[in-house]
């Protein structure tokens, strides 16, 4: 009798989802494209709007593309000189002042994970205590005055060294880190520093990369340290500049009081709204090139930071 061997291939094992989860599914992408739309169109209006028409934008009407293109919003932004002066302000500030914060928090972060520490609970709980309390701003302003920072340039890089958030985000992160590779780097005759400098910080990337971008981003964004502690207009970052830029607009559009100042003003085509729309994208755009560059750590870092806590 012969015996033929049959090959039957198996069907492959196929997931089935219920009706109410396929529901649930869509529901969910639907609340994400709604969030994604939320996010994304007013940014589009806010680009129309900048490169519209101003007296034409306050009629109302415009969305997602320009109606009566105009670059005069932009012209206006960049024809006063400072503008330049204070890029240079901004990206300088930005640059040193993450790459300071950076090192020392990190720093911070890998000696309070140390269980040896002397003091180890004591000085987290006084780190985290100024969390929730500061001293005004009048002693803020007196203290800087006495430390001669009123003016200076490190006003913008000092204060902003340490952030506790970011500090107990990398002291967790590096918990995470397996003590074997410590302990083995110890026994080969590394000290602490190489430590932080060989182990730490290579695999800390992610974490690196958050922290990174949420301090330059707070760097970029600061108006008020240039306003309120320094006097110089010739030191003022981007932002304080056009703060100041768009106070002026404003002021300019309500004190329309003689019949020349109205004819002049219903010449130009810009308005303090158009303005600040340009002001926007002038002061927004530069930093979103960031993002990319940081998106790959960006998720897995700010996860493995609000995980243990």
């Amino acid at each position: 009798m012969n015996h033929k061997t049959i090959t039957e291939k198996s069907p492959r094992n196929k997931i089935t989802s219920s009706f109410s989860e396929q529901v649930l599914q869509v529901f969910i992408y639907l609340i994400l494209i709604a969030l994604c739309l939320a996010i994304i169109l007013p940014c589009i209006n806010v680009l129309a709007l900048s490169f519209n028409d101003g007296k034409d934008a306050a009629r109302g009407g415009i969305y997602f593309w320009t109606r009566v293109f105009t670059l005069d919003n932009y012209k206006e932004v960049f024809s006063d000189g400072s503008i330049m002066k204070a890029y240079k302000i901004t990206i300088a500030r930005t640059f040193i002042g993450t790459l300071a914060s950076l090192t020392v928090t990190s720093l911070a972060a890998f000696a309070l994970k140390e269980i040896n520490l002397p003091g180890r609970k004591i000085i987290t709980m006084l780190i985290t205590f100024t969390m929730l309390f500061s001293g005004g701003m009048i002693p803020t302003y007196i203290q800087y005055n006495k430390l001669h920072l009123i003016n200076n340039f490190w006003i913008y890089v000092v204060p902003g060294l340490v952030s506790v958030t970011y500090l107990l985000m990398m002291r967790t992160f590096f918990e995470s880190v397996p003590e074997s590779l410590e302990e083995s780097a110890k026994l080969d005759g590394c000290g602490y520093f190489k430590i932080y400098g060989k182990i730490m910080m290579p695999l800390s990337k992610p974490v690196i990369a958050v922290v990174s971008l949420y301090t330059a981003v707070n760097h970029w964004n600061d108006w008020f340290s240039g306003a309120f502690f320094m006097k110089s207009s010739s030191m003022w970052p981007v932002q304080t500049v056009l703060q100041q830029m768009l106070q002026r607009a404003m002021a300019a559009q309500q004190e329309v009081t003689t019949v020349a100042q109205a004819i002049a003003h219903n010449a130009t085509t810009v308005t303090s709204d158009s303005l600040k729309m340009a002001a926007v994208v002038v002061t927004t755009a530069p930093i979103l090139c960031v993002y990319p560059f940081a998106q790959k750590y960006f998720a897995k870092g700010a996860m493995i930071g609000a995980v243990k806590g």
